[in-house]
């Protein structure tokens, strides 16, 4: 219930927020023309109503007739839930600006219990705060759906899985960003939710799975990959960089102490078969195979009951997970490394030699790491 006292009413496009000390609800209504335009809008609303109310994050957006859930962190209880019919029209500048540019993941749900995200940032698929954002509000509807038991993560970009952080871009925007529910920065967040929901995350290599995209997979439950097509790759200490998504504390696990330093200090590309024989994936498959592989596997298990899976997940973490303090670490050291003037002179060096475009430096990055010192 909102306090009647101190209350301040301001309007966002539809919607109503009102404001006391103690807690803060957003009221949403529709204006009865028709379906709700795409979730695009609404994830722009969200945001604003958030930089307004920072302590609150939507946790739900669901079918036409859009019900959402607004959770309070400090307290970890909803505030209200309230069905919107129509479609939200004229929406503020500022949310329109927010969501006026092409999406970089997009979410399909196969059936109620079996979706599928599909990164989609052309030409090469790299990780930007853009890309972040987007997967914390389709994270936050995977928690919230009572329906979903797996998720299948694959690209749509030729070549590239996920690729390497968007050097590009300015780091501010990732780092400004507040922590998440963990209580770890935003990237580290999302890897740690992912792994700890419960449902079955799915990653589907096909491309290059370079620094970010290796430690998506890692967080993943199974990881599949394209016997031809699959390249994966931590190659961060080759520019003089820590790698930031909890690779030290995922991979000895997985592979065993020796084989893990030898992919975080060799900095170099590893294919599907020897992805597979380190236990770095579960199975490289023929590139044929590898769709209907997966979807048969994503099938059947989504076909069994959640509460069996949610709890046997959970029973595995328990007995396998890296304490969140290691995977806080790593994104500490990352920090801290990308600072450093002989990583960015490295990174200068690279980019000058076509790194960040299109093109062999790219598609072989493994081999023209090995070569910066020399």
């Amino acid at each position: 219930m909102v306090a009647k006292e101190n209350r301040q009413n301001f309007c966002v496009g539809k919607a109503s927020v009102q404001e006391a000390p103690a807690v803060r609800r957003l009221n949403i209504y529709g204006d009865g023309q028709g379906d709700l335009a795409g979730t695009a809008v609404s994830a722009g609303l969200a945001a604003v109503y958030q930089k307004h109310s920072p302590n609150h994050r939507l946790i739900r957006m669901s079918g036409v007739q859009q019900t959402f859930v607004w959770l309070c962190r400090a307290a970890n209880a909803v505030i209200e839930q309230r069905p919107m019919q129509g479609v939200l029209m004229n929406a503020t500048k500022e949310t329109e600006k927010m969501t006026t540019g092409k999406a970089q993941i997009r979410l399909t749900r196969s059936s109620a219990a079996y979706w599928r995200i599909t990164f989609d940032n052309p030409p090469l698929n790299v990780l930007g705060p853009q890309f972040v954002r987007e997967f914390g509000e389709i994270l936050a509807a995977i928690e919230a759906d009572g329906d979903v038991k797996v998720v299948v993560l694959e690209s749509a970009v030729e070549g590239f899985f996920l690729n390497h952080s968007d050097f590009l871009a300015d780091m501010k925007e990732l780092t400004n960003m507040p922590q998440g529910p963990t209580g770890l920065e935003a990237w580290p967040d999302i890897l740690v939710r992912i792994t700890r929901a419960p449902v079955v995350w799915i990653a589907l290599i096909r491309g290059r799975a370079t620094g970010n995209g290796s430690e998506i997979a890692l967080a993943c439950d199974m990881t599949f990959a394209s016997r031809e097509k699959a390249v994966l790759s931590q190659w961060e200490v080759g520019v003089g960089l820590v790698a930031g998504g909890g690779p030290m504390a995922r991979l000895p696990g997985l592979m065993g102490r020796q084989r893990a330093l030898e992919v975080l200090l060799s900095s170099d590309d590893i294919g599907g078969d020897l992805a597979e024989a380190y236990g770095y994936v579960n199975r490289s498959l023929p590139d044929s195979e590898l769709d209907s592989f997966v979807d048969t596997l994503a099938t059947r298990i989504a076909s069994f009951d959640k509460w069996a899976i949610a709890n046997t997940k959970r029973l595995v973490n328990a007995a396998s997970l890296p304490p969140d303090v290691e995977i806080a670490a790593g994104w500490e050291a990352c920090m801290t490394s990308i600072a450093r003037p002989a990583s960015q002179a490295k990174i200068k060096t690279l980019i000058e030699q076509g790194f960040h475009r299109p093109g062999d430096a790219e598609n072989r990055l493994g081999a023209y790491v090995g070569r910066l010192g020399r």
